[in-house]
């Protein structure tokens, strides 16, 4: 069964999702089923890793403070393009040393500094564990390093490592 169905909750979700985006009917959940159940296979052949939670505990505290850093970030930038580009800082690329080292942390904090509008993941050098990040507004460095360190990198460690 379970090479049949190896991602059950990755199936339904994407089966939610597709109804969510098309409309309910039977052809649309037929359609939905067949795509959700052959990603989850091309998902399966790809053999990843199984994320290991350390501290469920603390992923609500995750989510809440990328949500509000997120919605802060849409307004300054927003705010930033309205106003026809007046702003204190520039754009610029910063180097982050990083102490976090599991995968599946990494492409989470991957996901949250892409997710955050004015913020993009340029490269990360697992050798060297330095990240590239570019930044719209840069006005602070220090505030950067403290906020990927100490808001986003401290919380993973402690959920995965």
């Amino acid at each position: 069964m379970s090479r049949l169905f190896p991602y059950p909750l990755l199936v339904v979700s994407l089966v939610i999702t597709w109804l969510m985006l098309a409309g309910f009917s039977l052809n649309q959940f037929l359609l939905g089923l067949i795509t959700a159940l052959i990603a989850a296979l091309g998902l399966a052949a790809l053999s990843p890793v199984k994320p290991r939670f350390r501290r469920w505990d603390l992923l609500p505290k995750l989510f809440a403070i990328v949500f509000y850093d997120i919605v802060r970030s849409n307004i300054a930038v927003a705010g930033i393009i309205l106003h026809g580009g007046k702003r204190i800082g520039k754009s610029s690329f910063m180097a982050i040393p990083l102490d976090l080292r599991d995968p599946t942390g990494l492409a989470i904090l991957a996901v949250i500094i892409t997710s955050t509008p004015g913020t993009a993941w340029i490269d990360y050098n697992s050798t060297r564990s330095i990240l590239i990040l570019h930044i719209f507004d840069l006005v602070d460095k220090t505030a950067w390093l403290n906020l990927i360190k100490n808001r986003y990198e401290y919380l993973l460690r402690e959920i995965f490592e």
